[in-house]
C-alpha cells in the first residue's frame, strides 16, 4: 500500500507538471493556446488508447511487474520531455509519459481490493487517491518554482527522476491472489467478450462511467488552465501562481478525499447506491462555485472559492472507485477498471484542454474554465439517479411478493 500509494503521487506530479510550465512553453515555441492545450491532450488519448490493453494484461500476468515496467517507462518520457527541441518531440514523449502511466492507473486499484474487504475499501481507496491532490499540488509547486528559477526543462528533469527508484522498489512487490479479500477460490480470467459484456449489464458500472467522463473533462481543463488563468489575469508569477493554486488543491483534496471516503463507506452500509450519493452531492454542490471562481475580480477570492469548489468534487475519489470495485466480478476488475479509463478520458480530459484552449482564444480563459461547471452539474445528476435506482432495486428485491 505503501509503495503503490508513492508511486501514485509521482504519478500525478508527472501528469501535472505540465500544467505548470504551460505559459514557458507556450513562449518558448511561440505556439497559441490551443496547441499548448494540445500539450496536454496528448497524454491523456495516448493513456486512454492503451488502458484496454494494460487492463487486460492486468487480469492475466503478475500486475507487480506490469507496475515496475510502466513507472520505469513514464520516469525516463517525463526526463525526455526536458530535453524537447520543438513541439512535435515534446508531444511525442507526452504520450511516452501515457504509455507508462495507462499501465498503473488500470491495475494499481485492484491489488488494493485484494488486500482490503468490501467494508474497508472505500477508505483504503481514498488513501490511495490522496495522491491526487497532493502530486497534483506538488506538480504545480514544483514546475513553478523549478520552471522560474532553472527554466521549465529542468521542472520535467526533477519530476521524472523519483519514479526510476520507485520502479525497482514495484519489481520486488508480492503479488495478492486475485479475489483473495473476496474469499472463495483462485479465479480465472474471463474472456474479453465475456468481461465486456458483464461490464455492459452492470448498470452501476454504466452510471459511474458516465458521470466519471463528465467530472474528467471538467477537472482535467481546470487543472491544466487554471495556473495559467491565475498568472496572467492577476498579473503574478508562475511560481506564486503554481503555489497559491497548488496549496489549495493539496488542502481541499486531502480533506475532500478523506471526508469523501468515510462518508461513503457509512453511506453505503446505510443503503445501496451510497457511494453515488455522496459523489453525486459534491458534484452537483460543487458546479456553480467552478462556474464563479473565475469572475470574483480577485485573486484571493478566486482561491477561496477554488478551495471550497476541489473541497466538494474530491469528495468522489474513493466513493467512485470502490463502485467500480463493488459493480462487477473479481476476475475482471482490471479490466473493467481499463475500459472506465478508456471512456473517461476518451469522453473527458483527452480534448478538453485543447477544447478550452479555442474557447480561450474566442472568449477568454475565464469562460473557458467557467463552462466546466456545466458538465459537473450533469455528473452530479447522473450519480444521483444512479444511486436513487440502485436503492429502489434493492427494495423491490426486498419486498414481500404477493399471495
Amino acid at each position: 500500500m505503501v509503495v503503490l500509494t508513492a508511486i501514485n503521487f509521482v504519478n500525478y506530479i508527472d501528469r501535472y507538471v505540465v500544467g505548470a510550465v504551460a505559459n514557458a512553453i507556450g513562449l518558448e515555441f511561440q505556439v497559441t493556446d490551443d496547441i499548448t492545450g494540445l500539450v496536454g491532450s496528448v497524454f491523456i488519448v495516448v493513456y486512454t488508447v492503451v488502458a484496454p490493453l494494460s487492463g487486460w494484461l492486468g487480469d492475466r500476468v503478475p500486475r507487480h511487474r506490469i507496475i515496475a515496467v510502466a513507472v520505469a517507462c513514464w520516469s525516463v518520457a517525463t526526463i525526455g520531455s526536458g530535453q524537447a527541441q520543438d513541439v512535435d518531440t515534446l508531444l511525442l514523449m507526452r504520450g511516452l509519459v501515457g504509455i507508462g502511466e495507462a499501465g498503473y492507473a488500470t491495475v494499481a486499484p485492484t491489488i488494493i481490493a485484494d488486500l482490503f474487504p468490501a467494508e474497508r475499501r472505500g477508505r483504503q481507496l481514498s488513501w490511495f487517491y490522496l495522491a491526487i491532490p497532493l502530486g497534483s499540488a506538488m506538480g504545480y509547486l514544483l514546475g513553478g518554482w523549478v520552471g522560474e528559477l532553472a527554466g521549465w526543462r529542468w521542472a520535467f528533469v526533477v519530476a521524472g527522476s523519483p519514479g526510476l527508484l520507485l520502479a525497482i522498489a514495484a519489481w520486488f512487490l508480492p503479488e495478492p491472489r486475485r479475489g483473495a479479500a473476496d474469499g472463495g477460490a483462485p479465479l480465472q480470467p474471463l474472456p474479453i467478450g465475456a468481461a465486456l459484456r458483464a461490464m455492459w449489464r452492470s448498470r452501476d458500472w454504466a452510471t459511474v462511467t458516465l458521470g466519471m467522463a463528465l467530472m474528467t473533462f471538467a477537472m482535467g481543463g481546470i487543472a491544466f488552465w487554471m495556473p495559467a488563468f491565475l498568472e496572467v489575469e492577476f498579473e503574478v508569477g508562475a511560481g506564486v501562481a503554481n503555489t497559491a493554486f497548488g496549496g489549495v488543491t493539496v488542502v481541499a483534496g486531502l480533506a475532500g478525499t478523506v471526508l469523501g471516503g468515510i462518508l461513503g463507506d457509512r453511506a453505503n452500509r446505510k443503503r445501496a447506491g451510497g457511494y453515488l450519493w455522496v459523489s453525486g452531492w459534491g458534484l452537483l454542490l460543487g458546479a456553480p462555485l467552478v462556474a464563479a471562481m473565475p469572475f470574483t475580480g480577485g485573486f484571493s477570492t478566486s482561491l477561496a472559492l477554488a478551495f471550497f469548489a476541489e473541497l466538494l468534487l474530491f469528495l468522489n475519489t474513493g466513493p467512485l472507485n470502490a463502485a467500480i470495485v463493488e459493480s462487477v466480478p473479481a476476475a475482471i476488475r482490471a479490466s473493467a477498471f481499463a475500459v472506465n479509463v478508456f471512456c473517461i478520458h476518451a469522453l473527458g480530459d483527452a480534448g478538453s484542454p485543447y477544447l478550452l484552449g479555442l474557447v480561450s482564444r474566442s472568449s477568454g480563459r475565464g469562460m473557458a474554465i467557467a463552462i466546466c461547471g456545466v458538465p459537473l452539474a450533469i455528473a452530479g445528476v447522473v450519480l444521483l439517479l444512479g444511486a436513487r435506482r440502485a436503492a429502489a432495486s434493492v427494495d423491490s428485491a426486498r419486498a414481500p411478493s404477493a399471495p
